[in-house]
């Protein structure tokens, strides 16, 4: 059963506000990530404290950080798009399922993932610079 849409909402606005599509269907995911051109960011949205407290803020300071920056901003939540997240998830792999999570696609090909454990116990500016470097490879 999904989360309620009024505990999300807010968690949601965090990161479409600082620019991100929300990808609510999986047909929206393939016909957004398997497309792409050029470098996606997609983040696996949570209501975890560590998404809270580390990933959303990671992501959106590591967008002002660096000079670089990924074409395309997507997100799905986890625990209430739920089919959007299973569709996302496949293109994840290998790594297992984790939210929250951040990907970063070149060309529609998996080239940096970011797991709930090397979010755990980091700081926010810790994950913004681990974003960075990526962005200055592969953007």
């Amino acid at each position: 059963m999904p989360y309620p849409e009024q505990i999300c909402a807010p968690m949601r606005a965090d990161l479409t506000s600082a620019g991100f599509s929300e990808l609510k269907t999986p047909e929206q995911v393939d016909q957004t990530i398997s497309q792409s051109k050029g470098s996606l960011l997609l983040v696996i949205n949570s209501v975890c404290g560590c998404a809270a407290g580390t990933a959303r803020p990671g992501v959106k300071l590591s967008l002002q950080k660096s000079e670089k920056h990924p074409d395309t901003l997507v997100t799905v939540f986890a625990g209430q798009d739920l089919e959007a997240t299973n569709q996302a998830r496949k293109y994840t792999l290998p790594y297992p399922p984790s939210s929250p999570s951040i990907a970063l696609f070149k060309d529609g090909k998996l080239v940096h993932f970011v797991e709930r454990h090397h979010i755990e116990g980091r700081s926010a500016e810790m994950i913004a610079e681990n974003l960075a470097t990526a962005y200055d490879e592969f953007c």
